[in-house]
C-alpha cells in the first residue's frame, strides 16, 4: 500500500527535528526522538519500502515526519540547514495539542521563522519542493 502525502507541516517538523539533533542514522534507517523527548521512533528504509512507528505513518497512512527527516539526512529529499535552524526548538506536540489545527500551528511556526530571518514564502516554496519529490518516490509500507 502506497503511503499518502503528509500534511505540509510534517516537512517543517522534520526540519525542526534535524536542527534539534533528534535524528540519528542507524544501519536500517534512523532513530527519531519526539519534540518532547519522551518517545523514540524507529525508521527503516529499504528503497521504496519504509517503516516508522509514529502515529501519522502507523495509524493515518501518510509519510510521517520521522521518515521525512531520515530521507533528508540520507540526501533522498531536499534539506536546507538555514530553514532547519529557523525551526529549531519549536514545541511541535504542545502546539498541535493547543491549536488542534495544522493551519493554525503553521501560522505560529511561520511567525517564528520570520523572526529568525526566513520568510513564510521561502518555507512554503521549500515545502512544495519536498512534497513534490516525496510524491515521486511512491513510498510503501515495509
Amino acid at each position: 500500500m502506497e503511503l499518502k502525502t503528509p500534511p505540509r507541516i510534517k516537512v517543517l517538523e522534520a526540519l525542526g527535528a534535524i536542527a534539534d539533533g533528534r535524528v540519528r542514522k542507524t544501519e536500517e534507517g534512523c532513530k527519531v526522538i519526539s519534540s518532547e523527548r519522551d518517545k523514540e521512533y524507529e525508521v527503516r528504509i529499504k528503497e521504496q519500502l519504509v517503516y516508522s512507528d509514529d502515529n501519522g505513518t502507523k495509524f493515518r497512512g501518510y509519510v510521517g515526519y520521522p521518515i521525512i527527516s531520515c530521507l533528508m539526512l540520507n540526501n533522498v529529499l531536499p534539506f536546507n540547514q538555514t530553514y532547519a535552524e529557523a525551526l529549531k526548538g519549536i514545541p511541535w506536540k504542545k502546539l498541535n495539542e493547543e491549536y488542534k489545527n495544522y493551519a493554525k500551528v503553521e501560522e505560529v511556526v511561520f511567525k517564528v521563522s520570520e523572526e529568525r530571518g526566513v520568510s513564510k514564502e521561502e518555507l512554503e516554496r521549500f515545502v512544495y519542493e519536498v512534497i513534490a519529490k516525496l510524491k515521486s518516490l511512491h513510498l510503501r509500507r515495509l
